[in-house]
């Protein structure tokens, strides 16, 4: 049987499923400070996404056996360079677990008020580790889970959409005076695209997972330039019908937006059973993202880039010390970074994943610029802009993200470089020994 399972439509849904996380329940109250600075930043990431998506079309048709963006590096650019692209993916990877358990917190204490006496802080750690834990009893067991939660983060993103656009175009008037007073500025549009590109990071994922394609080269680029504007669509709606309905300090304060929403579209209270959906389907994806951390972390390991140690199963065949190592780093770097609000920890590591994210995207376009100039065959010239709207699209965001988020993720890319360094070298001792 054909290690290629996926079609143009599981392709697709592979793309919105990935994309569709626990960013966008989080995303209006942390746009809502930006007014409508978060419409024209999003207009910026829509953009940036569909030069990016294009650049990886164009690679995955030119491409085929590089079998993602890993590959597309290596092979235009060379090794020294992919690598810290992949370190820095790896990076955003597990970065991303300690954002998700923040994410759920607001809505989780929602459904069971009694946790609001544990502490968020602990309530985060615990959420991350009892997926590390999920994991370790096998691939399985953690596909089970994900499986049961994957379709219920659409319920409340429809309820919202369809309900809100309803009660806006039946009495806009109701609405107009909640519209946000924040100036646009070329700033706050930055600083908006910045923490609306984390809602979208995945859109890349029929290109991570190239080698399980069916017909790549035709398949891919229409995967990620569909699934990436359904996405885009969604939640540019979600983001615009919460600025219209709730007032901006009540939206940005809240832990919980989805709740507040649709507590201002259906009253008081009723709001309240949303969270359910939105707690299961971000535990749902807070486990898929604890699988892809170990996994990433394994095939790290099994190309020489990791000790090997991190490629080691246990008896249930899941890379146990990657699991571990992931736990530990998320749980290291989602403390350190905690803030007073659940939407102000949530924003500061959403900051930090979109960050660690762009340094691929970076190299992907240059990947495409290498092809254009070397090997341009098959190739259409106008890939030449789309090359350069992702560039010019990842320095806008490098600025969007400001100082903090920057260091860390520099901090953090620069750790690769040892560990590269030394991996290299037991490779030239290996080699050297068996000769």
């Amino acid at each position: 049987m054909s290690d290629r399972q996926f079609g143009l439509g599981m392709a697709t849904a592979l793309v919105v499923g990935n994309t569709i996380g626990m960013g966008i329940f989080m995303q209006p109250a942390a746009l809502a400070p930006f007014g409508l600075n978060a419409l024209t930043g999003w207009a910026a990431v829509i953009f940036g996404c569909v030069c990016l998506a294009t650049c990886f079309a164009a690679l995955a048709r030119k491409l085929p056996e590089a079998a993602g963006p890993f590959g597309y590096v290596r092979a235009t650019l060379g090794e020294v360079i992919a690598f810290p692209a992949l370190w820095c993916y790896w990076i955003s990877v597990w970065a991303t677990l300690p954002v998700l358990a923040i994410g759920v917190i607001g809505y989780f204490v929602t459904v069971f008020p009694a946790a609001a006496s544990i502490s968020p802080a602990v309530l985060a750690v615990a959420f991350i580790w009892i997926f590390i834990a999920v994991n370790l009893l096998g691939v399985r067991s953690g596909g089970r889970v994900q499986v049961a939660t994957s379709l219920l983060k659409i319920v409340p993103l429809v309820l919202v959409m369809v309900v809100g656009a309803f009660s806006i175009l039946a009495n806009p008037g109701a609405y107009t005076p909640n519209l946000p007073a924040t100036p646009l500025t070329g700033h706050a549009s930055m600083a908006a695209a910045a923490i609306a590109l984390y809602a979208m990071l995945g859109f890349e994922s029929a290109a991570i997972a190239a080698g399980r394609v069916r017909d790549p080269e035709r398949t891919i680029p229409r995967a990620t330039l569909i699934g990436t504007l359904l996405v885009a669509a969604l939640y540019v709606s979600i983001v615009a019908i919460g600025l219209l309905v709730v007032p901006q300090e009540t939206l940005a304060a809240s832990d919980a937006p989805f709740v507040t929403i649709a507590d201002r579209l259906l009253g008081p209270g009723n709001g309240r059973w949303i969270s359910l959906f939105v707690v299961v389907s971000g535990l749902g994806c807070l486990n898929g993202w604890t699988l892809l951390a170990g996994e990433l972390t394994r095939t790290l390991a099994s190309h020489r880039l990791l000790p090997p140690i991190l490629g080691a199963s246990n008896r249930f065949g899941v890379p146990w010390a990657s699991l571990l190592l992931a736990g530990a780093l998320a749980t290291a770097l989602g403390i350190m970074n905690f803030s007073a609000t659940l939407v102000g920890a949530f924003t500061k590591l959403s900051l930090i994943v979109s960050a660690a994210n762009l340094p691929l995207y970076v190299c992907c376009s240059f990947a495409l610029f290498t092809l254009l100039k070397r090997d341009p065959a098959g190739l259409s010239p106008a890939l030449w802009f789309a090359a350069a709207g992702g560039v010019a699209f990842a320095a806008f965001a490098f600025k969007g993200v400001g100082w903090e988020p920057f260091i860390w993720a520099l901090v953090l890319a620069l750790a690769g470089l040892p560990i590269y360094l030394w991996m290299r070298r037991r490779g030239r001792a290996s080699a050297s020994a068996a000769a």
